[in-house]
């Protein structure tokens, strides 16, 4: 049995736990750290019907598995447990497979416990000079890589990126290393002060935005980003929705007909992607994001924390 963070009808502390065998091609890995992020919250208000061990950001230590190659390995892995056989698949895209389970989201317990299990082609091992702290980043940094993975960027493209959460701040650092004209746009001084690296400009609100922005990233978080995005972006341009409730209410689309502009939904990125840029750019202060730690025992007072709209990143410590 294991301690873990469970949600049923609200948050709770177990201690007995069962720890999950893995099975051929499986392996379970001992969690170090993991971090707290805005779907665990959504999911304790009914996101997906959730119901298990929370959390799918952490770096760990593989524990056992059928390749003694892996034992001691310390790793992060990619959340979606795909099938391995249909069509998306057969692709390399198994995030979109119908059939997957999703650590700590879909049909499959997460890492904020002691131990976690995940299959191991899903596993990537942390060089030796990235951090816990850095590890543990490795999911959303790779969901903002994704960005560059779907969409051609040359580099002398204007970009504009709404939100100062967390994901909007990696999105900005990941597009940073390729554009060198980005803006990113939000609501608090002390976000954006965080957030500066590689002469991204800071603004809060849009009023003294130009419009004709080549690419706008809409991360905000928010039903009214969307709107925002439309307007500044140029006949042509791109925009990227990273925000999973974009369109929220009353939404004028006729400007994306008028202005023939492309709408990209971006999700879960490929670790490869956010392990590599964190190698290539070692001075991306990634550990700025960290605003608080807790044990796994203290984890109802984490996610009290997380709340606050000063927090970016609460992180459990869970192995000592």
């Amino acid at each position: 049995m294991m301690m873990a963070a469970v949600f049923d009808d609200g948050l709770k502390l177990v201690q007995d736990h069962p720890i999950a065998e893995p099975g051929p091609g499986w392996a379970r890995i001992k969690v170090t750290v993991a971090g707290i992020c805005k779907t665990d919250m959504e999911i304790m208000k009914g996101y997906l019907g959730f119901r298990g061990v929370l959390g799918h950001e952490f770096v760990g230590v593989v524990d056992r598995c059928d390749d003694p190659v892996w034992i001691g390995q310390r790793v992060v892995g990619e959340i979606n447990a795909a099938c391995g056989h249909c069509h998306w698949c057969a692709q390399g895209l198994g995030h979109h497979c119908p059939n997957r389970t999703t650590l700590g989201i879909l049909n499959h317990d997460g890492c904020m416990a002691e131990f976690c299990t995940l299959p191991m082609e899903n596993l990537f091992i942390v060089p030796a000079d990235i951090s816990n702290d850095q590890a543990v980043l490795t999911e959303p940094l790779s969901a903002a890589c994704e960005i560059l993975e779907q969409l051609p960027v040359h580099g002398d493209e204007r970009v504009v990126v709404l939100g100062d959460g967390r994901l909007g701040i990696l999105c900005a650092w990941a597009l940073s290393t390729v554009v060198s004209d980005v803006t990113l746009v939000g609501r608090h001084p002390e976000k954006l002060r965080l957030a500066q690296w590689r002469g991204i400009r800071t603004c809060i609100g849009t009023d003294r935005i130009k419009n004709g922005a080549d690419i706008v990233v809409e991360a905000t978080g928010s039903g009214q980003g969307i709107g925002a995005a439309i307007s500044l972006c140029r006949p042509r341009g791109t925009i990227v929705l990273k925000s999973t409730v974009a369109i929220q209410g009353d939404v004028n689309l006729a400007a994306l007909v008028i202005n023939e502009l492309t709408l990209l939904g971006s999700r879960c990125g490929r670790f490869v992607d956010g392990l590599a840029m964190m190698n290539q750019f070692p001075d991306m202060p990634l550990t700025r994001m960290i605003s608080a730690r807790y044990p796994l025992s203290e984890v109802h007072e984490a996610f009290v924390r997380s709340q606050r709209r000063d927090v970016m990143k609460v992180l459990l410590d869970i192995a000592k």
